[in-house]
């Protein structure tokens, strides 16, 4: 059975004490009313379901804990993550798994402007669509939006892989679309699989980094 904890009644300072050091590996958070920083920094296997909306930086730092938010999340869920996996059953505000290094970050609605900002390894799915300047400066880990993406998609890219089931409405500096093969293919088909998804991986398009700005280049200037 799951330690309940009611935030009407406990501040999340004294949550986010119980939950690095747990005396359960199973918790539910009741009414979180959009508080910020919920469920941040958790070094163990916990299973964490919050039960409504969520504000600032939930599940920041999570280190393999799993962490469910029935409802939407405001900016920088799972925010520098390292591993375990955080999933929102609704939307997210904007900078949605920001620097975020491991682990499985699942929308299962949209994502506003700058989803995986910065991205160094970790995996996000999206449901839903994306806002503009998604995977901006991405260096590692694997982006996939199910729905459309906004502008300047993988702006200043650098190894991070994106695919889009629907429309890009831009690509961004040094992003280009790349050719689809099987080895994609079977990538985005166990990353769909992990994130509870059915569309198929052959309606995906691939996006990367062009590679033509990771040394300066005078010809380049108006890139940078």
């Amino acid at each position: 059975m799951a330690t309940l904890i009611d935030l009407a009644e406990t501040p999340v300072r004294e949550l986010n004490q119980a939950l690095h050091t747990p005396s359960a590996a199973a918790w539910r958070i009741l009414n979180p009313r959009g508080a910020h920083a919920v469920a941040c920094g958790i070094r163990e296997d916990l299973a964490v379901d919050v039960e409504g909306h969520v504000g600032y930086y939930c599940a920041g730092m999570n280190q393999r804990a799993t962490v469910t938010v029935h409802g939407n999340a405001g900016t920088g869920v799972a925010e520098n993550m390292m591993s375990g996996t955080v999933r929102v059953r609704g939307n997210a505000s904007q900078s949605a798994g920001a620097t975020a290094h491991g682990g499985l970050l699942v929308i299962d609605g949209d994502a506003s402007a700058r989803c995986g900002i910065s991205m160094k390894g970790v995996d996000i799915v999206v449901g839903g669509n994306v806002g503009h300047m998604s995977a901006f400066m991405g260096q590692a880990g694997r982006l996939v939006v199910c729905g459309d993406a906004g502008d300047a998609l993988g702006d200043s890219l650098y190894e991070a892989r994106i695919y889009v089931r629907g429309t890009v409405k831009s690509l961004g500096a040094d992003c280009v679309e790349k050719e689809m093969r099987g080895e994609h293919l079977a990538e985005l088909a166990e990353l769909l699989k992990a994130a509870e998804r059915d569309e198929d991986p052959a309606d995906f398009r691939r996006y990367g980094s062009a590679r033509e700005l990771y040394h300066f280049k005078v010809d380049n200037t108006a890139a940078y």
